[in-house]
């Protein structure tokens, strides 16, 4: 598309846009009066009005029927609760209804499936991974290695961009696993790196993952809800989630895995049990020796969270109404647009670090203001733009498709020009 460095050119966009009814659909900061600029959906996504609906229901039930709600809620019985998210969760993500389950926090979750995937020998121990991945997933994986009587040292491998470069290459990534062959047990990469905005090619990172014999896992915080993601065809092993940035699914909302159907049955994976992965129709039995449930059931351990869930599942439905191909579509745009008036600024202070080609890139991009950057950062918050500020140098920026504008867009632009006095 062409675009054009006219308020009126991001009107026109939005009047033509066939996604513009979702963002009534949310509530919108109010800052000095007006509608902030809200571009941290991949810290918080917004709240959904209907969220507040699908949690009161939830209250009622529990008010009027107490523990009778596990089977005799009137909207949605708590005993099935994981089951409520499951087929929104697999057109989300490219998966089966088998491969998906809500269930505990991110972080949890990756321990958990590095129990299962991550079996290090005396000759195959390696974790291969992006240098600079978020720090929870670098203590995970440090705090696993160690539980395994091994050195991070020894046994992690980061791979971190060329010199002079932000970002990493594909193959790069590839050429890092082929060379440490079969020494490598696992190969854990985010979807989208958070610093950077980076969308990781990940079909081809398990593809190589695969040929030297590891498993192959993905941290999907930043990628979930944000990108067309196609777990089941990638082949990748396992992956895992929050559902509080692009999902909006609020504060610490529940996590999700995935874990590919080859794996569903497969009694020799070790696993870290709870009753409520048990098989279902003897759960209450209450007898010793566990037998895992069919898929991506059988890692979960408690009972649902069902406040934080109907928040997850409010979330889901605006996801199955809206899209998810018709989401990154304008995404792309929104994206696009906003790098176009960035580089019209035509500024050595400004750079994006976020690789330019749409198939590398989420909502996020990452800009590098060169001088005073936090400064600049300050000053767009007084403003009314809520972006994000990451360490050493970053501006953070995510215009969400659900419920930002291509005026919003334009809006931030024109208060970064004045900021800068560009």
């Amino acid at each position: 598309m062409d675009f054009k460095n006219t308020e009126e050119f991001a009107l026109e966009l939005d009047n033509l846009d066939p996604l513009k009814e979702y963002r009534s659909q949310f509530h919108i900061p109010i800052i000095n009066g007006t509608e902030c600029i809200y571009f941290t959906g991949n810290s918080l996504g917004l709240q959904p009005k209907i969220t507040k609906q699908y949690l009161e229901e939830e209250l009622e039930d529990w008010k009027n029927l107490g523990v009778e709600g596990h089977f005799h809620a009137k909207h949605r019985p708590w005993f099935h609760y994981h089951k409520f998210t499951k087929e929104l969760l697999a057109k989300v993500v490219g998966a089966k209804p088998l491969e998906v389950v809500s269930m505990n926090n991110l972080t949890s979750n990756l321990h958990l499936l590095m129990v299962s995937f991550y079996r290090p020998t005396s000759s195959r121990f390696k974790i291969i991974m992006e240098g600079g991945a978020f720090p929870s997933d670098q203590y995970a994986v440090e705090s696993q290695v160690r539980f395994r009587g091994l050195e991070p040292d020894v046994a992690i491998v980061e791979i971190f961009p060329r010199d002079g470069e932000e970002t990493l290459r594909t193959k790069d990534i590839t050429k890092a696993i082929h060379e440490h062959g079969e020494s490598v047990a696992l190969v854990l990469f985010s979807g989208v790196q958070y610093y950077t905005g980076q969308y990781f090619d990940i079909k081809k990172i398990t593809e190589a993952a695969h040929k030297v014999g590891s498993f192959a896992g993905f941290d999907l915080a930043h990628a979930i809800g944000n990108v067309k993601l196609n777990l089941h065809d990638s082949g990748a092993d396992f992956a895992t989630w929050c559902s509080y940035k692009y999902l909006n699914s609020g504060p610490g909302g529940v996590s999700g895995i995935f874990v590919h159907e080859r794996h569903a049955n497969n009694p020799s994976l070790p696993r870290f049990a709870g009753w409520w992965g048990h098989n279902e129709s003897e759960r209450f039995k209450m007898e010793k020796g566990f037998i895992p449930m069919e898929g991506a059931d059988g890692w979960q351990l408690s009972n649902v969270n069902v406040l934080s869930t109907a928040a997850h599942l409010a979330s889901l439905k605006i996801f199955e109404k809206a899209g998810i191909d018709e989401l990154r579509s304008k995404s792309i745009l929104l994206t696009g647009y906003l790098r176009y008036l960035l580089n019209s600024l035509n500024s050595d202070l400004i750079q994006v670090i976020t690789p330019e080609a749409q198939e590398a890139h989420g909502c996020q991009l990452s800009i590098v203001i060169k001088e005073k950057g936090k400064e600049v950062f300050n000053q767009l918050t007084k403003e009314g733009v809520i972006a994000d500020w990451r360490e050493p140098e970053v501006i953070r920026v995510a215009p969400v498709p659900l419920y930002n504008t291509f005026k919003d867009v334009y809006t931030f632009y024109s208060i970064l020009k004045k900021t800068m006095n560009l």
